[in-house]
């Protein structure tokens, strides 16, 4: 089986989330991913700002990309926990969500990620927890 990343890189795996709001990955590299959001009105919650559940979509979407970047062949990873700190409000623009691995330990591992704006200024930092998943717990995920 082809690494996680590779069939990520190649198309193999569909995400329909991100098709859905309208995010898409832009780079990726061993342990790191970056992904960019036209964030627009359909992107808004009631008070007219960017919905943080969308920010908190694509940051999991860079983290979780980051993560499976340092996975070997027939593993997969599913996440533990997710945290997101929202620093700034955001209404239309351009978004990146950068994501790092912290530490990839063999079971547990930590990701990080900034969702920054067009000027570079940070909107949202998240967290999160992952598991590596192999053999039977990692069939068809």
């Amino acid at each position: 089986m082809a690494k996680l990343i590779d069939r990520i890189k190649t198309g193999q795996i569909d995400a329909p989330a991100a098709k859905l709001i309208g995010f898409r990955l832009t780079a990726v590299e061993q342990g790191s991913a970056v992904f960019e959001l036209e964030a627009g009105p359909q992107h808004r919650n009631p008070m007219g700002t960017l919905h943080g559940g969308v920010l908190c979509d694509v940051a999991d979407a860079a983290m979780g990309v980051a993560y499976a970047s340092t996975l070997a062949d027939g593993e997969s990873f599913t996440t533990l926990e997710l945290k997101i700190n929202f620093l700034r409000p955001f209404w239309d623009g351009t978004l990146t969500a950068t994501a790092r691995v912290v530490k990839a330990g063999r079971t547990i591992g930590l990701t990080e990620c900034d969702v920054t704006d067009a000027d570079g200024r940070l909107i949202a930092r998240a967290m999160s927890t992952c598991m590596t998943l192999r053999g039977d717990s990692g069939e068809s995920r």
